[in-house]
């Protein structure tokens, strides 16, 4: 059974989407290495290396219990792996939504690329009717991810607790 919520073979204009491998380890390692990419998330973290596993394993989850994941976001010049962005299943406050996830290799933030792939997500998953609304889930302090959902025509919807985190739910519905 395919997972309806996976990008695989979507393309942007600079973004090929595809699902996630486990030759991608060594590639997005780099990501769990640099402590910029976790300042704004509290979570007790072990090494990088069972970081990343661990990312690995719950991505490959998702896929098999039909619960979204992360795609795999290749530059289409340079075949890099530049970071993941995905559809995922998620309960917020008791509720089941679809939060649009993204995170980027350092080396590629401040580029457009994960607003374009957040907007790429956000059409796959309206023009599939897969939800009425979608959210992202951001830390209260995560500006740069704050200023990818408003470019995503999301809005603040409310402010919650999640894994231990005060976050913002940013929202956008199918009918906007």
């Amino acid at each position: 059974m395919t997972n309806p919520y996976l990008l695989d073979g979507h393309e942007t204009e600079r973004l090929l989407f595809r699902a996630v491998r486990p030759d991608d380890f060594d590639l997005w390692l780099p990501f769990f290495q640099d402590p910029s990419t976790h300042a704004h998330w509290i979570a007790t973290l072990e090494s990088p290396e069972t970081e990343c596993r661990k990312w690995y394993d719950k991505q490959f989850y998702r896929y098999s219990n039909q619960l979204g994941g992360m795609n795999a976001l290749i530059d289409r010049q340079t075949g890099a792996l530049t970071g993941h962005c995905g559809l995922l299943v998620q309960t917020v406050d008791g509720q089941r939504e679809l939060e649009i996830g993204y995170s980027l290799l350092p080396a590629f933030w401040h580029r457009g690329l994960a607003s374009e792939a957040a907007r790429a997500c956000k059409q796959f998953a309206f023009d599939r009717q897969l939800a009425n609304s979608l959210i992202s889930i951001i830390s209260l302090t995560n500006e740069a991810s704050a200023q990818v959902a408003l470019r995503n025509g999301m809005t603040i919807d409310k402010e919650t607790d999640y894994a231990g985190n005060r976050v913002h739910i940013f929202r956008v519905y199918r009918a906007q």
